[in-house]
């Protein structure tokens, strides 16, 4: 069995929706230099749809492969429909990573939930703290 989908090849190989979005309506970036992953996440949102969204990440293969898979699963859905988006569903949708990268996958889902929050902060709109990470990558201490 080879170490890595299809999928995660394919997504890896041509990811998509990777670039920038001037005047972008939120910006998460999560993950830190030391570990080697960080991921940055920008939304253009209308009407509370996400309209665009694109992504830059500096990672292995599987950190980009898991950005590509989060922008496609979440591009057209509500806002509250992209924060119930879960590491385990990017994972998933990949047909699977190897244990030792599903970090990535929580990488992604924490940078979506990061970009929401800046969207949040910039507009005033008030959310339950609790719903978003620490702006810290926790695997990056172990």
């Amino acid at each position: 069995m080879a170490l890595y989908s299809e999928k995660v090849m394919d997504h890896f190989t041509h990811p998509r929706n990777v670039g920038i979005i001037e005047n972008a309506d939120g910006v998460g970036e999560i993950g830190n230099a030391k570990c080697g992953d960080i991921m940055k996440m920008y939304l253009k949102v209308e009407d509370n749809v996400i309209t665009d969204v694109k992504f830059e990440t500096f990672g292995c293969g599987s950190a980009i492969a898991t950005s590509s898979m989060a922008t496609e699963m979440i591009k057209g859905k509500s806002i509250d429909e992209a924060l119930k988006l879960t590491n385990k569903a990017v994972a998933e949708a990949l047909d699977g990573l190897p244990a030792h990268k599903m970090h990535c996958s929580v990488l992604a889902e924490e940078a979506i939930k990061a970009a929401v929050k800046d969207y949040y902060d910039r507009n005033g709109i008030a959310y339950d703290k609790s719903q978003f990470p620490d702006e810290d990558c926790p695997h990056c201490h172990e």
